[in-house]
């Protein structure tokens, strides 16, 4: 039995930020990043909020924000005793302050607050997920954290956001979104639901992201991802991910590469890993996991008259799309020394099978299986 619930409301769409008007008399917690104040993004925000209102800005937080901010925020939230939380960043900004709101709940008591996350980038999809990722610096390890708790009440997807996204973030972004779409679709957990919101998003990466890469003035194309961001990011929240992501999270923390860059370096390898083609398959022969992708194939267009050939055709149009967006391939592209990854990489294949993402991946992998997957994107 599945249970299908999208518990966060959403608000899309040119002028979105507008909704932020209806809100008064409240003691705002206002979670960012200093790159908002900087720049003067944040004024998007308070131009919106009504007078009445009270706000204390939380500007502290960094990529794969750590331990020790999150528990500062929860600190400063429970002392200007907020009733409204609103997130507006990366997926960093909006990790925290979903940190930041859980444990106030179990630390400091504190009621159910409402909590809005406003993305300024689309890549993650955690307006509209029950997950956070924080770090603990000194052990370079990321630590998941999934709790209904965190759920936002409100997203608002405004692509006026996005417009000054630099473009080589676009692309990582962008690719994170195309990952955990591929991964929702066949994770354990798919359903005809979670399938039709991947496949939409999956079909608007390859249809816009080149575009919004190239032009961030194209604010079709903007606001195109930023919605299959959050397709993807409503599908993953009830499938959970994959191996793809288990791989990630762990990899991205040793080596201090960004998380959707990452991702994207892994795609055409565990897809074929997952597609698992032994040597002595004919063409006719595939597992269902194969058979997904090659769905996929056949949704973007590509050649699949088979499902060895689907596969195929997905693995070639995913790497052409990171060449279209300047992208390295390789571990060894993105200047990872070969010495550090010898160093990492059994290391990286234990953590990688104790991730969460890793339990719903339609394959179960050994160590030695993601060793292999690593060393082929090393040096492919």
């Amino acid at each position: 039995m599945n249970n299908i619930s999208i518990k966060t409301n959403i608000y899309l769409g040119q002028g979105a930020l507008n909704r932020l008007s209806e809100w008064k008399k409240k003691r705002i917690f206002v979670v960012t990043d200093p790159f908002m104040l900087k720049s003067g993004l944040i004024n998007m925000l308070f131009e919106r909020l009504d007078e009445s209102n009270e706000q204390y800005i939380f500007s502290n937080i960094i990529p794969d924000p750590p331990v020790e901010i999150v528990t500062e925020g929860v600190e400063a939230l429970g002392a200007f005793q907020a009733d409204l939380i609103i997130a507006i960043g990366g997926g960093s900004a909006i990790d925290a302050a979903k940190a930041m709101k859980l444990f106030a709940q179990k630390i400091l008591n504190q009621r159910d607050i409402p909590f809005i996350a406003i993305p300024t980038t689309s890549g993650t999809g955690s307006e509209v997920t029950s997950f956070s990722v924080i770090s603990d610096k000194q052990k370079n390890i990321k630590y998941p954290l999934v709790s209904e708790d965190m759920l936002p009440q409100e997203a608002i997807l405004d692509p006026e956001l996005v417009r000054s996204v630099p473009d080589f973030i676009t692309a990582d972004t962008g690719m994170d979104v195309l990952t955990h779409a591929i991964e929702a679709y066949v994770s354990t957990k798919a359903n005809d639901i979670t399938d039709a919101m991947a496949e939409k998003a999956i079909k608007l990466v390859f249809s816009y992201l080149p575009r919004a890469y190239k032009d961030g003035n194209d604010m079709e194309a903007r606001e195109k991802i930023h919605n299959a961001s959050c397709l993807a990011g409503i599908a993953f929240n009830m499938t959970s991910l994959g191996l793809n992501h288990g791989i990630a999270h762990v990899a991205g923390a040793k080596f201090h590469i960004a998380h959707g860059r990452m991702n994207a370096m892994l795609l055409p390898y565990v897809i074929e890993f997952n597609a698992d083609y032994k040597p002595g398959y004919s063409k006719e022969e595939s597992n269902a996991t194969a058979a997904k992708y090659a769905e996929i194939s056949k949704l973007l267009g590509l050649s699949a008259p088979n499902a060895k050939s689907g596969v195929r055709s997905l693995v070639q149009a995913i790497k052409q799309l990171q060449k279209q967006l300047n992208m390295p391939q390789t571990l060894r592209e993105q200047g990872v020394e070969k010495a550090a990854f010898q160093e990492n990489r059994q290391l990286i294949a234990e953590g990688a099978l104790q991730d969460g993402c890793t339990a719903t991946n339609p394959r179960v992998p050994t160590t030695a299986d993601v060793v292999q997957i690593l060393n082929k994107m090393f040096q492919s």
